[in-house]
């Protein structure tokens, strides 16, 4: 994914469910979970997550702070979700749309168009500078309208939580995460 680099996405972790044999199953609610985690501990800079429809996914990670999720169905969403709402989460509908002819062609431009050189610049560029003005605008109403993480740590299920950080591979993340004091209080969950 070479595209991703022109925005200055460097690696790529896969975190979710790899069809390996014994691996645990996540819902929905928890890789919803773990990709405000991750984002909110800044150990990734954007998810690619889904579920069947893409609906329950991008409702559950648009529950948490610092998200802002687009469901992409084709490349067309995805040049404007990139340009206009530079959002840093996307769901995807994994059981619709992607089976027969075409299918993984749709997801390589789904791709190719969410990670471009005008990222957040807006479309068309008559409209740029009240599209950037009004995802600052949502970026506050996200900041005052949600509880910081850690006082979701405190509240939320123990089950969808646990789940979640114990799932393989997403310790040592949090782990490479900077020093904050949500990635403290995560890592005292492990204890």
């Amino acid at each position: 994914m070479a595209a991703a680099a022109t925005i200055g996405f460097d690696e790529l972790l896969n975190l979710g469910m790899k069809n390996e044999e014994g691996e645990p199953d996540l819902s929905y609610m928890e890789t919803a979970f773990l990709s405000a985690l991750l984002l909110n501990l800044k150990a990734v800079d954007f998810v690619i997550g889904g579920c069947g429809t893409g609906q329950g996914y991008m409702n559950a990670v648009l529950q948490y702070p610092g998200t802002s999720c687009g469901l992409l169905m084709d490349p067309a969403e995805a040049f404007l979700f990139s340009r206009v709402n530079a959002g840093n989460c996307i769901s995807l509908p994994l059981n619709k749309g992607y089976g027969g002819i075409g299918g993984d062609v749709n997801v390589r431009m789904i791709l190719e168009n969410i990670f471009c050189d005008d990222f957040g610049k807006g479309y068309p560029p008559a409209r740029a500078e009240i599209q950037v003005s009004a995802r600052k605008r949502f970026e506050a109403l996200s900041i005052a309208s949600h509880k910081p993480m850690t006082e979701i740590l405190d509240v939320m299920d123990r089950g969808t939580l646990m789940n979640a950080l114990n799932f393989p591979g997403i310790k040592p993340v949090i782990e490479s995460a900077p020093d904050s004091e949500l990635k403290e209080k995560v890592l005292s969950l492990y204890n």
